[in-house]
Order: structure tokens, then C-alpha cells, then sequence
């Protein structure tokens, strides 16, 4: 053997396709990815549907067999300015009486239980749910008594005790976002959460 002699043998012809694939596969992701980061709505509360259809069967199971409210509070994580919601727990999970009286009574001393499960999962409240018997508004008792009260949280209502079927159009959903200013109450319309 003398130095620089070649020792892989000269192959001929194209590239192989593996390396096609390889870049093909990964062009389809990022253009993905850069398609929707670019023209995607920008939700700023979202969930799986999976998870959203089993919280809706729950408030409709939940206050006194579907003809009182019922509700829960929503738990996940924020990153990058964008909250998605992981798991919930429902209000008489927490409180057995909370919805007793076909409305929500929630006894603070409760939120200790609360408090608890975020710390065993690593979540935090990124917002609460409660159902109406008719329309998605913020009642009167809903701004006196908000279940958390602070700035930047957010309330859902769902209407008609979330009655089956349920699509979540922004048109019948309202939301209501603490603010520094105090509660601001708004009817969704086009907006997405």
C-alpha cells in the first residue's frame, strides 16, 4: 500500500435518494411550521379538542344533572405569551356543595386544594369555565364574585349548561379578562381565544 492511494472505490451517478428524502422530509416541516407560525390565528388560550369535548361532557354532567351551572378551573402553562390549558378540575371536585344550589358557590376555603394540585403538577389557573342556562354573558354575580381576581386572568362561560350539541363558535362563547383597570366583560365575535 503506498500513501494516497484511494481506498473507497469511485461510485457513478446521482445523488442518493435517501439524502432526498431526508431534505424533503424536513422541507415539508419547516414550511409547515413557518406557514402557520406566519398565518395561523394567534390564539392565546388553547387546548386539545380531545380535552375540550371531556371538559364540556363533565359541565354537562356536573350542576345538579345539567339544569344548574357548573364549572371548573383550567390548568397549564404560559410560554412566549401564549397559554395552552393541560387538564382541568371541576368545581365540586374541590368543593363537594359548590353547586348545590344551581349556581356556582364556591367556598374559598377550598382553593387550598387548588393550590395543592398546581404545585404537584408544575401548572398554574389559566383561567376558569362556567356554564349559563341561556347565553354566554358575564351576569352580575359573575363580576362581583370572579373565582380568581387578578389582572390577566380569564373567565369562559358556555352557554345552555353546555348542552350537547356544543361547536365552540366565538360568536356564542364570551370571555371576561381581568384588568388592571378592574373586570372588562366582552362578547366574542371573530375572535379567537
Amino acid at each position: 500500500m503506498t500513501i494516497g492511494e484511494r481506498k473507497c472505490p469511485p461510485k457513478f451517478g446521482g445523488r442518493l435518494t435517501e439524502s432526498f428524502n431526508t431534505w424533503s422530509s424536513y422541507m415539508n416541516f419547516s414550511i409547515r411550521r413557518t406557514i402557520a407560525r406566519l398565518f395561523a390565528q394567534q390564539h392565546r388560550l388553547s387546548c386539545s379538542w380531545l380535552l375540550w369535548r371531556r371538559l364540556l361532557a363533565s359541565l354537562r354532567g356536573g350542576g345538579r344533572d345539567g339544569q344548574g351551572e357548573s364549572g371548573a378551573f383550567l390548568l397549564g402553562q404560559r410560554n412566549n405569551g401564549r397559554t395552552r390549558i393541560k387538564q382541568f378540575v371541576l368545581y365540586d371536585d374541590l368543593d363537594p356543595n359548590s353547586l348545590k344550589t344551581g349556581i356556582v358557590r364556591f367556598d374559598g376555603r377550598y382553593y387550598s386544594g387548588l393550590w395543592e394540585l398546581c404545585r404537584k403538577t408544575g401548572l398554574v389557573v389559566v383561567a376558569d369555565v362556567h356554564t349559563h342556562p341561556d347565553g354566554a354573558y358575564q351576569s352580575h354575580s359573575d363580576q362581583a364574585n370572579p373565582m380568581i381576581s387578578r389582572a390577566g386572568h380569564i373567565a369562559l362561560i358556555v352557554p345552555r349548561f353546555a348542552a350537547a350539541p356544543f361547536a365552540c363558535r366565538t360568536s356564542e362563547s364570551s370571555y371576561t379578562r381581568a384588568q388592571k383597570s378592574g373586570l372588562r366583560s366582552r362578547l366574542m365575535s371573530g375572535e379567537h381565544f
